[in-house]
């Protein structure tokens, strides 16, 4: 049955990625959006500078996100990456620099040592999985992985999309069920891709405009963090 489901994850996965061309003009402001909170976030966690910090992207594609926080100062041997589909891990491993460690692994087994990161960071994960019990197994393996005084980073949407039933949102207080030892801070972003699409696209101006605006927000980015004297599993 898990291996079903994993399947399944996969082959959605893939097929809803080739919607999302990195240059499309709407494709460039999530982008921006994303990066610009994120970088936040990690600064008021006090995980910049990263000095030698670790990070580990969990679903990780062609290393876009990797490459983003090795513009923040994370260093290559400081930084891991795994994903399901093995073509993108290929891709990543060729843009990135050799001393980045990238895998092909299912994040609910992925076996890093306990308390090896000091980020661990997901990116449109937890709604691509749309059974409960592995949702849980993946939070569990992430929150392993963190040590104490570190956190989680995650980003994702809260709503769900009834023309797309291979997702399914994650509320906020989902969020916190998933990780109940954490302390959680989290802000919205990113327009509604409904809206945001065409303004992107064809409106720039009031793309920004409208995205001033939370209530038009569907996703969160979120610091989890796990408290420095925090009992190893």
């Amino acid at each position: 049955m898990a291996g079903d489901i994993i399947r399944e994850i996969r082959d959605n996965y893939a097929r809803r990625s080739k919607r999302y061309d990195p240059w499309d003009p709407w494709m460039m402001r999530v982008r921006a959006g994303v990066e610009w909170c994120a970088a936040r976030a990690l600064l008021r966690a006090g995980m910049l500078p990263p000095g030698e910090r670790s990070l580990l992207d969990i679903g990780c594609g062609v290393g876009s996100s990797l490459l983003f926080f090795m513009q923040l100062g994370y260093l290559p041997k400081r930084l891991s990456g795994i994903d399901l589909l093995e073509d993108r891990v290929a891709i990543a491993r060729s843009r990135l620099p050799m001393e980045a460690r990238v895998e092909a692994s299912e994040a609910s087994r992925y076996g890093a040592p306990s308390e090896s990161f000091d980020v661990v960071f997901c990116s449109m994960l937890f709604s691509s999985v749309l059974d409960g019990r592995l949702r849980q197994q993946i939070a569990d393996n992430m929150w392993r992985m963190v040590k104490p005084g570190g956190g989680v980073l995650w980003y994702d949407f809260t709503w769900n999309n009834p023309a797309n039933p291979d997702v399914r949102g994650v509320p906020v207080g989902e969020i916190r069920r998933l990780f109940p030892e954490g302390c959680l801070r989290h802000s919205r972003v990113t327009l509604a891709p409904p809206i945001g699409r065409p303004l992107g696209r064809y409106c720039p101006p009031l793309y920004g405009l409208v995205n001033l605006l939370p209530m038009m927000r569907t996703h969160v980015m979120a610091w989890i963090s796990k408290p420095p004297d925090a009992a190893s599993r």
